[in-house]
């Protein structure tokens, strides 16, 4: 079992409505809240619903190079109980389609962002400490008219595999979080090309429980089927 109360969180995407259901819920618990997003506004909303579980706040955009340092410095020098990463781009259009400037964006937000900012912030997570990556079902499943997308997210997936075993002896669990289509409004907002269509999503609320379990209860691995 994980104990959240009184925990330091940083939570990346937090400006989302999976990111701010999860923040609301590790708040709920007695968690401490850094929370980092790309839409100042929905910040301070958002740190102004959950009032003193949050530490501090963070605007940064992931599809700018720099921003996995910015976020990095305002929790340096903490330790850091556990890392959320539930910011993400989609994109969908043919493979052959795909331009130059979505294809960065895509792998900048949803995979190298994370990247950089784990290289950052790795470090200062303490024993027993937990990382919860959300990636997505096109991971397990690769998906016509999102090849870009469902890449960004498999190595996403690969790359958690990796952390696994070198956190190991530093007492890092990582989860790998895969869920199904989930109604966050995510698929209205594209970078590039229309969405199809799209069965009825799983509830961000229900999605978040089921996450803030996993952390709970010592889970490693959250594939798509655990949200049935």
């Amino acid at each position: 079992m994980t104990e959240l109360s009184g925990s330091h969180f940083l939570v990346v995407g937090a400006t989302g409505v999976l990111g701010a259901e999860l923040s609301r819920r590790l708040a709920a618990r007695g968690a401490r809240l850094t929370l980092s997003g790309r839409s100042a506004a929905k910040l301070q909303a958002l740190a102004g619903e959950l009032g003193s579980a949050v530490e501090g706040t963070v605007t940064a955009d992931l599809g700018k190079a720099g921003s996995p340092m910015e976020i990095a410095a305002a929790v340096y020098g903490k330790e850091l109980n556990g890392l959320v990463f539930a910011a993400g781009v989609v994109a969908f259009g043919p493979a052959v389609a795909v331009e130059d400037d979505t294809l960065d964006e895509l792998m900048l937000v949803n995979l190298l962002g994370y990247m950089r900012l784990m290289r950052e912030v790795g470090p200062q997570l303490v024993r027993d400490s937990v990382v919860v990556q959300v990636s997505a079902v096109v991971a397990e499943s690769p998906t016509a008219g999102m090849a870009a997308y469902s890449a960004t997210k498999a190595g996403l997936s690969a790359y958690g595999r990796a952390l696994t075993f070198e956190l190991r002896r530093q007492g890092v669990r990582v989860i790998d979080v895969r869920p199904p289509h989930t109604e966050t409004g995510l698929a209205a907002r594209p970078i590039a090309g229309d969405a199809p269509r799209l069965p009825q999503g799983k509830d961000p609320g229900a999605v978040a429980d089921r996450i803030v379990q996993a952390i709970v209860d010592g889970e490693k691995d959250l594939p798509s089927s655990s949200f049935n």
